[in-house]
């Protein structure tokens, strides 16, 4: 079998950045947005891009509906405008997003002739009216803190599926406006249906206080050359664009973002979210740098609001956790070590060792990563389905010629190679070893290791970025290692230049700048692990190729894991290795 070690020195900075291909600038009107990324028309239904609702569960790249069931049972109970009660708010949500006429009237049980009513006047003002539950009167909304975010909600609210085409704050109302001496403060996060699940609260009106004039979108039109084309067929400003709020009503204008304007926070994996959903103890960044503890470390929470976000909020909590990604301790040493560092106890739990018994060689025959339950993701090009018998994999090993009683060594129950992998071009190199536990009633490995986690995102890491690979792989001068080591390597750009005709979709290429380390780290099949905002790891890439080693303009190959979630949680328990329950 052919091995292909990765190797940690063969790059120099320079010499990468010269071969690279520039993408073509975009126009300058369009220098927020990625032009590559708008053409995957991304929604507030991509959850590639974003995380799904409580009541949405992420298939495919997509967040479809939940069956009600499949909520938590806690939660406050809830009544809808078609007068039927739920046991949660959860349930109701789930209910609607396949009968969208069911949307949320308040919290509690339903009574007779209650009423939550939004109306728009007649006329060029169309001044927004809204009457709120155990009110006798319509009450006008208060411009200041309206955006389209709650806009695009009173729209929807009305049965205008687009949202809104535009507001006003406006002085020119009618005699029973100005002569109104209160207004309604309203909020919401954008992505309600109707206004009764937003924060809303009385105010006294100031005298330069304007109320909100509103136009719900209608009809379709053909977008100027000025205009971004929303997904949904809505044409807004360019200028509203990457901004933080959801002018276009599905988000599309904020999830393809090279930077963000004034007034909102840039998410790494190019979304722009307001400000204050910035340590607001939710992550909406998907890597979570929104709620970075050096981020917020002094940022007072602003107090909680009623409404039904944080219900939402308390749903989330509720939702099945995976534990994974979570090291004993971290990586401190600065020492650096021919060959890598090596690695310490529990620095690495995760990290596994496929042996051969058919070769008596100690040495390791290919590397794997715990992903959870008995499942060990590997390269397809390490193991063979006929050959399973011949397989072991052990846990909780540093050295393989000295043991000790934490290691644990496992039989091969299965082995699901990818079924498109290609031997001759390492496409789809990617395979799952199921373990064998005798004497449990749930395979598991977690009292004897950590699993990493799976990502779910292409976007959830970037070129720039800072990993670690770790492998029993080959020393300075082809010589074998014994000893588990680690190296930190950088994500780099697309390697198509470096590796024409080879590097293909669905891999990853990293390694050193600097190549101060001349040594081939980590074995085929092995991990190549990046963490998020609060450290915890995720499985980027398995090692599967490389051209020699050691040298500048070869850097390792991976296959990329995240363009496999869906493949991989089709054999591995979901629940498994979905970390936010997505």
């Amino acid at each position: 079998m052919r091995m292909f070690p990765i190797c940690l020195a063969f790059l120099c900075l320079f010499c990468l950045c010269g071969s690279e291909v520039k993408p073509a600038q975009p126009a300058e009107q369009d220098n927020y947005l990625i032009e590559e990324c708008l053409s995957n028309q991304y929604t507030h239904k991509s959850c590639k891009k974003v995380f799904c609702h409580p009541w949405e569960r992420c298939v495919e790249g997509k967040c479809l509906c939940k069956l009600p069931y499949q909520c938590p049972k806690n939660g406050s109970a809830v009544c809808s405008t078609s007068g039927k009660n739920f046991r949660t708010y959860c349930q109701l949500k789930s209910y609607e997003c396949q009968q969208p006429k069911a949307k949320f009237l308040h919290k509690g049980t339903c009574l007779p002739e209650e009423t939550f009513s939004v109306s728009l006047g007649h006329g060029d003002s169309r001044l927004l009216r809204v009457k709120p539950l155990n009110t006798k009167d319509n009450s006008f909304v208060c411009s200041s803190g309206w955006t389209m975010n709650e806009a695009n909600v009173a729209c929807r609210h009305l049965g205008f599926e687009l949202g809104a085409e535009y507001y006003q704050a406006t002085f020119d109302v009618t005699e029973s406006a100005l002569n109104s001496l209160n207004c309604l403060q309203i909020s919401c996060r954008g992505l309600e249906t109707s206004l009764a699940e937003c924060h809303i609260e009385m105010k006294p009106r100031a005298s330069n206080e304007r109320l909100v004039s509103l136009q719900c979108h209608e009809n379709l039109r053909v977008c100027s050359d000025g205009e971004f084309h929303c997904v949904n067929k809505k044409c807004i400003s360019l200028n509203k664009t990457c901004d933080g709020i959801n002018d276009c009503g599905d988000l599309s204008d904020e999830l393809c973002c090279r930077e963000c304007r004034d007034n909102s926070f840039h998410c790494r994996s190019n979304i722009c979210i307001p400000n204050k959903n910035v340590c607001n103890k939710e992550i909406d960044c998907l890597t979570g740098e929104d709620e970075a503890g050096h981020l917020c470390a002094g940022k007072e929470q602003g107090a909680e609001k009623d409404s039904m976000d944080e219900e939402r909020k308390m749903i989330k909590t509720l939702l099945p956790q995976v534990h994974c990604g979570v090291r004993n301790h971290t990586l401190t040493r600065q020492k650096r070590i021919v060959g890598g560092e090596i690695a310490g106890k529990g620095e690495f739990p995760w990290q596994v060792a496929i042996k051969d018994i058919s070769n008596e060689s100690p040495a390791v025959h290919c590397g794997g990563v715990y992903i959870g339950g008995c499942w060990v993701l590997t390269a397809a090009h390490c193991v063979r389905a006929n050959r399973v018998h011949l397989y072991r994999v052990w846990v909780g090993m540093l050295s393989t010629v000295m043991y000790d009683k934490e290691i644990n060594t496992f039989k091969v129950n299965q082995v699901i190679i990818h079924e498109n992998y290609n031997a001759s071009t390492y496409e789809n190199d990617i395979a799952l070893l199921e373990l064998k536990v005798f004497g449990h009633s749930e395979c598991s490995l977690e009292d004897t290791s950590i699993p990493a986690c799976v990502p779910w995102s292409e976007y959830m890491f970037k070129t720039g970025d800072r990993c670690k690979i770790s492998g029993w792989g080959l020393e300075k001068d082809y010589k074998r290692t014994y000893i588990l080591k680690w190296g930190s390597v950088d994500l780099f750009h697309n390697c198509s230049e470096l590796y024409p005709g080879r590097f293909l979709k669905k891999m990853a290429c990293a390694g050193t700048y600097d190549g101060s380390t001349d040594s081939c780290k980590g074995d085929s099949g092995g991990p190549l692990v990046c963490f998020d905002a609060e450290n915890v790891a995720y499985v980027w890439g398995i090692v599967s190729w490389g051209e020699s080693c050691g040298e500048s303009r070869h850097p390792g190959v991976y296959t990329q894991v995240a363009s496999y979630y869906d493949w991989i949680s089709h054999y591995v328990t979901r629940g498994l290795i979905s970390r936010y329950n997505i």
